[in-house]
């Protein structure tokens, strides 16, 4: 299943920082947008293992 979410984001002493919208509580950084766009995905992806491994 493919799942498209909103990336809100903002500069931050250098840094990418970004959250889903959709998704409370998913955050990440990185070093340029594209590491950021890696990093949230990698994020979500625990938050829903996660829930998962809780069901």
């Amino acid at each position: 299943m493919f799942r498209s979410f909103t990336l809100d984001f903002w500069v931050d002493d250098g840094w990418y920082v970004g959250k889903l919208r959709e998704v409370p509580g998913v955050f990440s950084q990185g070093e340029s947008l594209e590491e950021l766009k890696v990093n949230i995905k990698d994020a979500y992806h625990l938050m829903a293992q996660e829930a998962m491994l809780r069901e």
